[in-house]
């Protein structure tokens, strides 16, 4: 596979004779350091050690890098970390090329002038307008230094992640099955969206191709029967909330597929889905070359609601476990796909499971619960994490199972994993902590089964979403916060006020940033009803990637001194970050305008 790959590009004092030669050694010494630095540290969403491409000679003027961007060119390079100890020749040494992210990294140490250069080629890179990341240590180092101070790696790496999450998304699709689902905005896909900012094709898939494959068996008879045999052994069924309720004619006779088939009907539903994103070989067997190929998909949605789901079951169980880090198979990557077919969220899921590579986490921003309504109701005082009230967190059936809590890691406390470390042990408690429901049949006629778990757990959360504001184009709001652990007895009664066969997190985000006063103003500024959320705190990461895509956000509770913008971003001040980050991204425009 032809992995996504950052060039490093060791630069170096042009003038030979002398000066050039000295520097030789230490300069290929800063770029294999922090070329090891990247390798040891990040993963690509298959799991496999992030790769980088370190030409065999230094740089000194533009003869050699014109021939190191040629190579680059040539092995996939999506973005360039150049690295230098001592003062180079300017513009005649900087990556010039339009398609590739940009960083620099010049060693501050006062026997040789890495950090003029640097300075000087982000003054470059400004007046061209290329906007590109400035990494320079807070303290000065000796000239012998090899090591990379903890500051210099931290933005490496945050530069390097981002840069890697934006190459894995081009070239790749989303694939766009049904259309608009009850009127939600987001499920209306913006193409030029995916197409400018993301650098990803939009595939059109009609929910009638589930169909036709189903009534042409167009899908594996083995894998489907593999399937079928793993939900019965691990899908525990739940409550069923249909029972002693009188329905409409309207609603009993929507129901095609009879109850004892619908666990069939899904199954098949969930491998034909999967093999319209991925392909699957086995099909080519079976005379079905063309469905083979499938659409080179990065992620998808579904519409579902409600041409589908008012005569036919649900997609709940095939959103959860793609979006889930195992399947029926085992461990596998995590699919970044949405209920609804809420393109913006999904744009959300994907931004965080390609820079943790964990599960993403499907979810209605659904109420906010002041420490008084909950006291009012329940009788309880919050306390911890809670204290100044949560957010309800929850969705019909789709949300990663990872999200229940049941992976534990080595000192056996509940947490959220990237697929390869997932055990059989983390499968087999993730399933035993999710009950499928039988659907509630006033929003869900044709039927299906819901998840229905409860993170009983407090983990480090980033709740994520994209927006698209007319006018301004796509906007990022960010919340870092926390699970929270409720006592039972209290979960039972909040959770029990509304449909209680789906999946919950109360979420508490962290206080205290602008927009963050309190937790009714977060909530009030959220853009839209629904949300994605990752395990641990991303935020730097994402106002990182962020910036790279030119997407400006509009809200988030990261600490100013994690945030790292492009160098070009503070010619549009820095007094008002938030401010001078909408105008650059206006200025410069989508990467792939």
């Amino acid at each position: 596979m032809n992995y996504p790959k950052i060039g490093i590009r060791p630069t170096i004092d042009g003038r030979q004779g002398g000066v050039r030669e000295v520097l030789e050694e230490q300069t290929m010494a800063m770029a294999k350091k922090t070329k090891e630095l990247i390798e040891t540290s990040l993963f690509y969403m298959d799991g496999t050690p992030v790769q980088c491409f370190l030409p065999k000679q230094t740089i000194g003027g533009f003869s050699d890098a014109s021939l190191v961007d040629d190579e680059f060119a040539q092995n996939n390079v999506v973005a360039t970390l150049t690295v230098t100890p001592c003062w180079c020749y300017g513009t005649e040494t900087l990556d010039l090329r339009p398609n590739t992210f940009k960083a620099i990294w010049g060693f501050n140490g006062t026997e040789r002038p890495g950090a003029v250069y640097l300075a000087a080629a982000m003054s470059g890179y400004a007046q061209k307008g290329i906007p590109a990341y400035k990494i320079y240590g807070s303290d000065v180092k000796d000239n012998d230094d090899q090591s990379i101070p903890e500051d210099v790696q931290e933005k490496i790496l945050l530069f390097a992640r981002a840069s890697i999450a934006a190459g894995e998304m081009k070239n790749k699709s989303y694939v766009n099955i049904g259309s608009s689902s009850m009127g939600i905005a987001g499920s209306q896909i913006n193409q030029a969206f995916f197409e400018k900012y993301l650098g990803m094709q939009i595939e059109y898939v009609d929910m009638t191709e589930l169909l036709r494959r189903m009534h042409l068996n167009i899908f594996d008879p083995e894998e489907y029967q593999k399937l079928r045999d793993w939900i019965a052994s691990n899908c525990q069924e739940g409550i069923d909330i249909n029972k002693g309720k009188t329905f409409s004619e309207v609603i009993l006779n929507s129901r095609t597929i009879p109850e004892k088939e619908q666990w069939d009907f899904i199954a098949k539903q969930t491998l034909i889905v999967r093999d319209i994103l991925f392909g699957n070989p086995v099909l080519a067997e079976l005379g079905w070359k063309e469905e083979a190929k499938g659409r080179n998909a990065l992620s998808g949605g579904f519409q579902g609601q409600r041409q589908w789901t008012d005569w036919l079951p649900n997609g709940d169980f095939m959103e959860a476990i793609f979006a889930s880090t195992f399947d029926w198979n085992g461990a596998k990557q995590p699919i970044a796909f949405a209920t609804e077919n809420d393109t913006c969220n999904a744009a959300a899921m994907l931004f965080g499971t390609l820079l943790t590579n964990k599960a993403p986490i499907f979810s209605d921003v659904r109420t906010y619960w002041s420490p008084e309504s909950v006291q009012r109701i329940t009788g309880h005082t919050l306390k911890g994490k809670a204290q100044n009230g949560f957010i309800h967190l929850l969705n019909s059936g789709a949300s990663a199972l990872d999200g229940n809590g049941g992976s534990t890691d080595i000192t056996g406390k509940a947490t959220m994993k990237e697929f390869w470390n997932m055990s059989e042990e983390d499968i087999r408690a993730c399933l035993e902590k999710t009950k499928w429901c039988r659907a509630n049949y006033e929003y869900f006629r044709g039927g299906g089964f819901s998840s229905q778990y409860h993170l009983q757990a407090e983990l480090p959360i980033t709740l994520i979403r994209l927006n698209i504001v007319d006018g301004v184009g796509p906007t990022l709001q960010i919340a870092e916060g926390y699970s929270c652990q409720l006592p039972e007895d209290v979960h039972t009664i909040l959770n029990e006020r509304t449909d209680q066969t789906w999946p919950t997190i109360w979420f508490a985000p962290n206080l205290g940033e602008a927009g963050f006063e309190d937790v009714y103003t977060m909530m009030n500024h959220w853009g839209s009803n629904h949300g994605a959320s990752v395990h641990g705190h991303i935020g730097a990461e994402l106002i990182t990637l962020a910036s790279m895509l030119r997407i400006p956000v509009a809200l988030h509770n990261v600490p100013k001194e994690k945030i790292f913008r492009p160098h070009a971003f503070s010619g549009f001040g820095t007094k008002e970050l938030e401010s001078a980050d909408f105008l650059a991204c206006q200025t410069y425009g989508p990467f792939y305008k």
